[in-house]
């Protein structure tokens, strides 16, 4: 009896040393033992026979998923807090020209400040990293992730390189700017130079090559007058235009606080509300949770939210029962976000995607620059602003910080 039981002593810690060290390559038989022994036998050969089969389909799930990040062109690479890579797969090999990566560390020699950068990312963090590799400038677009797998941290960076998006963009850009800048200064350089050439006209004749004054009568001196006064209105109009684009890329630097998202309600509130009452507008402020907090240049974010109320004053101020909404609350990417919706007339299709443009404008009394340096202030706090609209039913502009 003894011995009996001491074997299914041994088949026990045989089975479970064998689930320990995960080795199922064990089977258990006995012959002539009698019905007992079969059935636990059995019993030990099925579990060992659902753990081979569990391991594996985790190890075609791995050699899947392996396979599919190596496959992915955006480069991605997974790595401890320390430094040490777990994976990367065949995209940064192309992107970074290497062929092994132990350590962050191994890479600067791509470049030296590369693994300083990664190791101090945090999860949801983005950045552009200009890179020469091979005498070729790629700028790489830089994101991260953070997970834990068995209880140790790991951090997920991706890396896509956006040259040809980025040239593609500048050019557009550049074009837009150039279509404005021409269309301005031709407004005004066209009737400078012909009213140039109407007063030397009136002032000037040539004869036998000698240039000399004429003698003016009343009309002619009323000719020059206004000719002169509407030269100087244009030109004073063109150094307007040209301080105005000068402010637009002299935005100071943010100097960052944290302080109640209710602040800006109540100051933009109070400066505008005169106006509001002239046209009977009715404005709500939501703010969830209450003591939202945000971190931000109070300056600079009063200066955007100005903007948005006077553009969503405008859009509504001819519309019967006008209505402005303006709400604040953490989105799902647990982010702060700022929508001002508004009643108004709406923004066309045609025109959407040019509002953010410099000098753009299709108010009869709009400088064009309000949302272009909106959108300045907000690329320098690491936000955005975004629009949807339609016609005759209103617009939502929307900050996220």
């Amino acid at each position: 009896m003894i011995h009996y039981v001491e074997r299914t002593n041994r088949k026990l810690t045989q089975f479970l040393e064998s689930i320990r060290h995960s080795d199922f390559s064990t089977s258990f038989s006995d012959r002539g033992l009698g019905r007992s022994f079969e059935g636990l036998n059995r019993a030990f050969n099925e579990v060992i026979r659902e753990f081979r089969k569990n391991r594996a389909e985790k190890e075609e799930h791995y050699n899947y998923l392996l396979t599919v990040v190596q496959h992915v062109s955006i480069g991605i690479i997974a790595f401890r807090k320390d430094g040490k890579v777990d994976i990367f797969n065949n995209a940064v090999k192309r992107l970074l020209k290497i062929n092994n990566l132990k350590q962050i560390q191994d890479l600067d020699a791509v470049k030296q400040e590369l693994p300083g950068l990664l190791l101090s990312m945090k999860a949801g963090d983005r950045q552009l990293i200009k890179l020469v590799v091979d005498d070729e400038l790629q700028q790489l677009s830089v994101y991260a992730t953070e997970f834990r797998m068995r209880g140790e941290e790991f951090l997920l960076v991706s890396l896509q390189n956006i040259s040809t998006e980025l040239e593609e963009k500048e050019i557009e850009s550049w074009q837009k700017l150039i279509r404005v800048l021409t269309h301005e200064i031709m407004n005004s350089i066209t009737p400078i130079s012909s009213l140039a050439s109407t007063v030397q006209d009136l002032l000037l004749e040539n004869s036998d090559e000698i240039v000399r004054m004429r003698e003016l009568d009343e009309d002619d001196i009323e000719g020059v007058q206004q000719a002169l006064s509407t030269i100087q209105n244009r030109s004073q109009g063109l150094l307007t235009f040209v301080e105005t684009y000068r402010n637009l890329t002299r935005i100071p630097r943010p100097n960052f606080r944290y302080f109640p998202v209710a602040e800006l309600f109540d100051r933009a509130h109070v400066l505008l509300r005169p106006k509001m009452d002239k046209y009977a507008i009715t404005c709500n402020a939501r703010v969830f949770p209450e003591e939202l907090m945000i971190t931000a240049d109070p300056d600079l974010i009063d200066q955007v939210m100005i903007n948005l109320l006077l553009n969503s004053i405008d859009a509504v101020k001819e519309t019967e029962r006008p209505k402005i909404t303006v709400t604040a609350a953490v989105n799902a990417n647990g982010r702060v976000s700022i929508d001002f919706a508004d009643n108004g007339i709406g923004i066309k299709p045609d025109i959407l995607d040019k509002i953010f443009m410099p000098f753009f404008t299709s108010k009869k009394e709009g400088s064009g620059i309000g949302l272009s340096l909106s959108r300045q202030i907000m690329h320098l706090h690491k936000g955005t602003i975004t629009v949807k609209s339609k016609p005759g039913e209103g617009t939502v502009f929307t900050l996220i910080f």
